[in-house]
């Protein structure tokens, strides 16, 4: 009994110490040992041990299951037989495996697909799951649907960007950073949008520049060009009326009159506006643009064959050049004008100015063209009646001398002859007064409209607004270049009518040799450069340093021999020696037999040369070498002629060697101090005069100094008052002095002229005509001067008539300086500086 009592003890021992570490404290792997026990009690051994090692293998093997799930191994299952709710723990826990396998797999799937292989619209499928399980599928399909959605959208209004449709923009919903860049993109879209927008519109404005400009290249026609651009400019601004009006002061007055229109139905007579007149005259007068927006009243309308439609919008511009007023254009449409087409035409009138200025200049240039042709046929008919009456002359003298030798055998008829002697002589005298005159007034009547000319073909050969072509620049030099020679001519004609008049004086002065030869090398080494000719100056060693004679005279002769020279050489050489004449040299001229010392100024030229018979012909005046129309030459016939007078009233004398084909030597004669006494006055006409022409035109000698600050810099701010009748002279003398920053007023008569010095007193220099009619440049000069405000105000006179004692009278007014026209621009500009700075300097001293 006491051993089954010991063994039952042991056996509830060791069942209770398994239980309760299997059962209570989580102990598995616990077994029962009791010794000494058998049968029912060791079945129930055995059989608590066998619970304990059943519940430890299945616990073990769901928690090493559930520690795999735990640590995310989702390839494990319960493998451990069960039975019971065991069994039923067991396939749950192996389910919740499986379930958490497959959404692993599919989170997994669906994350790969969106996330890194960019497949979008992917749904996680996860079968039989729910509760927490489902809403992270549903969760993760969301996340993978909303941001298909979004991308989508990005991409497909992205694609249509790139295929430059700028109208699509993400309308999907987004937060956060998706939103940001949504908004972002969005904005990226407007910006190109409005940047596309400005660049087509810009090319748009520059293409159609560019091409209306071309149109506008080469045209001369300024009422085709007005047409053109209404057809053209008219529908390209969707304006659906439109018309040009060009400035015109043909009749004194400004007009704008209508040129071309388009869409316009014509009224029946002339449409013209003055400045201020409606809005085209006030346009014109505002010099701005003005626009107008919808008017009911219905004044305007515009017509078609079925219906009429008032405008909506109308818009008038001012067409400008430099601020000069060339024209007006109007365009009104049914819809108002875009910002566009506005700014085009804003654009497009700086263009059209240009364009239509250049076309009146090329007009211009053509009148001032056809203006020097009829002036050189002027003078072609004015020689051809000089020549007549030349030959009158001519007639005259044989008919004297018929009378003279008539007296000599009729002693009977002396008396009556010497009467008609003197009676012809007295008529000789007349024609001579009178023809002197008549050259003097023919010399202002040229000169004056010469002037004009010769400025404003050098302002615009100059091109100093660069807006010339090349052929319209060398149209302006051939211009100033015909202008020269006519101008040469008219000094000649008029050189020698002094000299036959017997009205031209010498001043004597000292001339240095070397002054000499540095004013022939300047002038004319050039030209024989130019001709490829081989030119040289040689003084003799044993010259005195200068001479006493007229330096102007001597000029004069030296160059029309040295331009003879040159024009009739074109090959070889041209040479000046000058040098003492040989002792052996025997002279039939007075002042040369009495001088001291002769000096010889030789030419000698390799040219065509002359033949004997024409050598006694080459210094009477209008006669040449070779007088056909056919000549190689040209020329009048006066340079030589002109020279040997001028040589005789230099006490002087010219010789000439010449061979036909081997060239030419001109030899001037002169004594080397020039007596007053001593001067022989050239003798009267005589038959058949000749010479070679001198086309030349060449500074004088003696040059005014340059100041050291340029001329112009010190003229730049003066105000010049120019008292002038002819507006020619006017516009072209005021045209280059505002080039040269000055300030022009003008008057038309001495009158007005002494008015408006009093009403400027800031007048720097005054520019006067001589001849004017009613009031004359001399007595307006007195005027001036007997104001002692203007004592000291520099007077120019500017004069066509250039007569001898003209230069006198000016001074003897009051004048300061005296030019002659046509006026030397640089020369003007130097005397004008030399007078300004001077009166300047008084002031401020």
């Amino acid at each position: 009994m006491n051993t089954m009592v010991d063994q039952l003890s042991s056996f509830a021992d060791e069942v209770t110490r398994v239980a309760r570490e299997v059962g209570t404290e989580g102990k598995l792997g616990g077994q029962a040992q009791v010794n000494g026990v058998a049968g029912t009690w060791r079945d129930l051994t055995d059989n608590v041990n066998s619970m304990a090692s059943n519940l430890t293998s299945q616990v073990r093997n769901i928690a090493s299951v559930t520690t795999a799930v735990a640590k995310g191994d989702l390839g494990q299952k319960i493998t451990v037989d069960a039975q019971g709710e065991i069994l039923e723990l067991k396939n749950t826990v192996n389910t919740m495996v499986d379930q958490l396998s497959s959404f692993a797999d599919e989170v997994t799937r669906v994350a790969r697909e969106v996330g890194i292989e960019g497949k979008l619209g992917g749904q996680a499928q996860v079968k039989g799951v729910s509760g927490t399980w489902r809403d992270l599928t549903e969760n993760v399909n969301q996340l993978a649907s909303t941001l298909t959605t979004q991308l989508r959208a990005i991409a497909q209004v992205s694609t249509a960007v790139t295929r430059g449709d700028l109208t699509q923009r993400i309308a999907v919903k987004a937060q956060g950073e998706v939103a940001e860049l949504k908004d972002n993109i969005n904005q990226m879209i407007v910006t190109l949008r409005e940047t596309t927008k400005k660049n087509a519109e810009q090319g748009w404005l520059d293409s159609n520049l560019a091409r209306i400009g071309g149109l506008l290249q080469g045209q001369r026609d300024l009422g085709e060009v007005c047409r053109m651009i209404m057809m053209e400019v008219t529908p390209l601004v969707d304006a659906q009326l439109g018309a040009f009006f060009l400035a015109d002061t043909s009749e004194g007055v400004m007009r704008l009159r209508l040129t071309a229109s388009y869409g316009y139905v014509a009224r029946g007579h002339t449409v013209t506006f003055g400045p201020g007149e409606g809005l085209v005259g006030q346009a014109a007068l505002s010099r701005r643009t003005i626009r107008v927006n919808a008017m009911p009243d219905g004044r305007l309308t515009l017509r078609s064959g079925l219906a009429e439609t008032p405008p909506a919008d109308l818009v008038v511009l001012p067409v400008l050049f430099e601020g000069e007023l060339l024209g007006v254009i109007e365009f009104a449409g049914v819809a108002r004008f875009s910002e566009l087409h506005l700014a085009f035409l804003e654009r497009l009138v700086l263009t059209i100015g240009v364009a239509v200025n250049t076309i009146q200049a090329n007009r211009r240039t053509e009148e001032l063209l056809a203006q020097s042709q009829r002036l050189a046929l002027e003078l072609q008919d004015q020689s051809a009646e000089l020549q007549r009456t030349n030959a009158e002359l001519e007639d005259k003298a044989k008919l004297l001398s018929e009378q003279k030798g008539n007296i000599e055998t009729k002693n009977r008829e002396i008396e009556l002859a010497r009467l008609g002697l003197e009676e012809k002589a007295q008529q000789l005298t007349r024609a001579s007064a009178y023809k002197s005159e008549f050259l003097a007034n023919m010399s202002h009547e040229l000169r004056t409209p010469l002037n004009s000319l010769l400025l404003l073909a050098r302002l615009l050969a100059e091109n100093s607004e660069q807006n010339l072509s090349r052929k319209q620049i060398e149209f302006a030099r051939t211009i100033h270049s015909a202008g020269s020679d006519l101008l040469s001519l008219i000094d000649d004609i008029l050189d020698l009518s002094k000299i036959e008049a017997g009205r031209m004086d010498v001043e004597p002065t000292e001339v240095r040799f070397d002054e000499i030869r540095s004013y022939v090398e300047q002038a004319f080494a050039p030209q024989a450069e130019e001709k490829g000719l081989d030119f040289q100056v040689r003084v003799a060693k044993d010259l005195p340093p200068a001479l006493v004679t007229d330096a102007q005279r001597l000029q004069q002769v030296l160059r029309n021999l040295l331009s003879n020279a040159i024009k009739f050489t074109d090959d070889g050489a041209v040479t000046l020696r000058i040098g003492l004449a040989p002792e052996d040299a025997v002279f039939d001229v007075p002042a040369l037999t009495n001088a001291r010392q002769v000096i010889a100024f030789t030419v000698i030229d390799t040219g065509i040369g002359i033949s004997d018979d024409k050598l006694s012909l080459i210094f009477e005046a209008f006669q040449q070498a070779d007088g056909t129309t056919s000549r190689r030459y040209g020329g009048t016939g006066l340079g030589l002629s002109i020279s040997r007078d001028l040589a005789r009233l230099l006490g002087g004398a010219i010789t000439v060697t010449s061979a036909p084909g081997q060239g030419s030597t001109f030899s001037l004669f002169v004594p080397d101090v020039l007596a007053p006494d001593a001067v022989v006055a050239p003798q009267a006409p005589s038959p058949q005069r000749a010479g070679l022409p001198s086309s030349l035109l060449m500074p004088p000698m003696e040059l005014l100094p340059r100041p050291e600050v340029p001329a112009t810099r010190q003229l730049d701010g003066a105000t010049v008052l120019i008292v002038d009748d002819d507006v020619r002279n006017v516009f072209a003398l005021t045209s280059a002095l505002e080039l040269h920053g000055m300030t022009v007023l003008y008057s038309d008569n001495g009158a007005d002229g002494v008015r408006l010095l009093a009403e400027h007193p800031e007048v720097d220099i005054v520019l006067m005509d001589a001849m004017m009619p009613d009031q004359d440049g001399y007595e307006t000069t007195r005027q001036i001067r007997r104001n002692h405000r203007f004592a000291d105000l520099p007077v120019v006179f500017l004069t066509a008539k250039a007569m001898p004692g003209d230069r006198e009278s000016a001074l003897a007014a009051g004048g300061s300086d005296y030019i002659t026209k046509p006026v030397d621009l640089d020369e003007l500009i130097e005397r004008m500086a030399s007078w300004i700075s001077g009166s300047r300097g008084e002031e401020n001293s």
